[in-house]
């Protein structure tokens, strides 16, 4: 089986967070399943430091920053579709939320709009009623928007803030602890906080693990049915 793992860059404060990422793609393998790593081609929204936490003069490219947690095995986005993998997962890190959707700029989430080719490999994955995951903030800022309306559970764990956007854009919030999974049967789709509310890697490790193995699953019991 072929899961997809949707990147966003290299690091949490403009891109994918790195620790989910890894998690994530340590438990897929152990599922039995191969992790397709897949990024836009195109540049982030900006570059921040993470020693000193302020923006960086320079640019980075999407795929080529998401490199670095693929070891060089990534996929641009644009050569990708639903038919091409059995699952999706995304991963959090503001990456998902300034990068992959508009969310972070927005004081209105109602308006938040998501990239057209994740927009369109989300959707078509939902068609098709193949499996998705979404961890820490990338259900709030890219499941939501992309699925707008669809009254779809999900879960960013406790933030009302967050939890606010979610039904705004349609969908159903429903609160959660680091460890859980909150799991929508009738869209295929489930969520876990990650580090919206874990404070270290093995905070978050069970959830991630957990939310992986349903994503496994689910894509093996798409398959043969």
């Amino acid at each position: 089986m072929k899961i997809g793992v949707l990147l966003s860059g290299c690091g949490v404060n403009d891109g994918s967070e790195i620790h989910e990422t890894t998690l994530t793609l340590l438990h897929i393998l152990k599922n039995g399943a191969t992790p397709v790593c897949i990024a836009p081609n195109d540049m982030q929204m900006h570059t921040v430091d993470h020693l000193t936490g302020s923006e960086d003069t320079t640019n980075r490219n999407m795929m080529v920053e998401a490199a670095r947690l693929a070891r060089g095995d990534i996929t641009p986005l644009s050569d990708i579709s639903a038919q091409d993998l059995d699952a999706l997962m995304v991963p959090g890190g503001f990456g998902a939320a300034k990068n992959l959707s508009n969310f972070a700029a927005l004081e209105d989430k109602m308006s938040t709009t998501v990239r057209s080719d994740v927009a369109s490999l989300i959707q078509g994955m939902h068609a098709a009623g193949k499996p998705m995951g979404f961890m820490c903030i990338a259900p709030a800022s890219v499941a939501a928007p992309a699925l707008f309306g669809k009254k779809i559970k999900l879960t960013i764990g406790s933030d009302e803030g967050t939890s606010g956007a979610i039904t705004a854009l349609g969908n159903i919030a429903v609160p959660s602890t680091v460890s859980e999974v909150v799991i929508d049967e009738a869209h295929n789709i489930a969520s876990t906080p990650a580090y919206m509310l874990g404070e270290n890697i093995a905070d978050i490790e069970l959830g991630i693990a957990k939310l992986t193995s349903w994503v496994c699953m689910a894509a093996h019991n798409v398959k043969a049915a």
